[in-house]
């Protein structure tokens, strides 16, 4: 049997809690469907600035670099604010040791969940899209300065960072409802209309494809108009994270959403959107579904388990279905019970069932 090998980063806050259930139901899965993992924990971000001195040590590094996946809770915390380095340095550091240029949030709404968003049922029904966000290039990793009185940030794109992630969006569109918006700031910034000019030279290539241009502000202010309009979303660094974490709070909460980072080739990187929420480390009072679903996509995009992966989006929803809440969707469950209720599904979805025939004599 194939022995896939999952490198956890449990990182900082809330991130150890949530990367333990994350382990309890990949491991669950292994149980229940035939497939052996094995797992590493290495340290980064704050945990590891306090352990080492570095928020991405070379053993830390070399470990991810062989492993099939990376699975990481959280990083960051008020304790490591106005240090030389920053927790958040370890997670860059990783997204472009690892070339891990697409980033992908999908947002999806749980029937069961519908009255937890700050929308109107009619405005939030059916909402199904995802975030590709391009995550190498632009103001987070361009040339920073610092002098008396004046700061700056130099925002950097080239034509292949923008095709690579452009044609990963273009080709989810096409394998799901065949459309694109694609999110800048042509109307300012000449990085967004080489953007646009890419994006619209890539899309030649997919002619089934629809695609639609929209500046960033009227960006986010549509997300929350009307998000049932929207299938992929495509943009660059910084917007897309700001709009993806807009994005997260419409299916009542930011602890529902799950993320991926992948590259061309290599292990991916999954994690849940939300922070290290220091203010409620350690209390067991998190919610663990961005991280589950976040262990999903590892199943489904970094291992190719397809079917492990459906098996474990399928738990979530119905232990949803069955009332299990943690206290940010107004319910009573904490994080260990939560992910207590999800494996009991997983368990119940695998369980033979009684077969009712019925005799008829003639």
């Amino acid at each position: 049997m194939k022995s896939y090998k999952i490198v956890l980063l449990p990182g900082d806050g809330v991130g150890p809690e949530v990367t333990a259930v994350a382990r309890d139901v990949i491991s669950t899965v292994g149980e229940v469907h035939g497939r052996r993992f094995e797992f590493e924990i290495h340290s980064i971000g704050g945990a590891a600035i306090d352990a080492t001195g570095d928020p991405l040590p070379q053993k830390t590094l070399n470990a991810c670099r062989a492993s099939d996946a990376v699975f990481l809770g959280a990083v960051g915390g008020p304790k490591w604010d106005g240090g030389a380095k920053r927790p958040e340095q370890g997670l860059l550091g990783l997204r472009k040791e690892l070339g891990l240029f697409a980033n992908i949030r999908p947002v999806r709404i749980y029937p069961d969940l519908i009255h937890r968003s700050p929308l109107k049922k009619e405005f939030i029904e059916g909402v199904d899209f995802v975030v590709f966000r391009e995550l190498t290039g632009g103001l987070y990793f361009g040339e920073s300065t610092r002098g008396a009185g004046y700061a700056s940030d130099q925002c950097v794109y080239t034509a292949g960072e923008i095709e690579r992630i452009a044609r990963a969006a273009f080709g989810a569109a096409r394998a799901r409802r065949g459309k694109v918006t694609s999110v800048d700031k042509a109307n300012v910034l000449e990085t967004s209309r080489l953007w646009r000019e890419i994006v619209t030279r890539v899309h030649a290539d997919f002619p089934t494809v629809q695609l639609e241009h929209q500046l960033v502000d009227s960006m986010s202010m549509n997300l929350i108009r009307q998000p049932g309009s929207y299938d992929v979303i495509l943009t660059e660094n910084m917007f897309g994270d700001i709009l993806s974490d807009e994005a997260s709070v419409l299916g009542g909460s930011i602890g529902l959403a799950p993320s991926a980072s992948l590259g061309a080739g290599g292990p991916g990187l999954f994690e849940p959107v939300h922070g290290s929420a220091p203010d409620i480390a350690g209390k067991d009072a998190c919610n663990p579904v961005g991280a589950v679903l976040s262990a999903a996509l590892l199943l489904r995009y970094g291992l190719r388990l397809h079917d492990e992966a459906d098996a474990l989006e399928a738990a979530v929803e119905r232990a949803i279905r069955h009332g299990a809440r943690t206290k940010d969707l107004g319910g009573f469950h904490t994080c260990s019970a939560m992910g207590a209720a999800i494996i009991d599904e997983l368990h119940d979805l695998s369980a033979p069932r009684a077969c009712n025939v019925q005799m008829h004599w003639g």
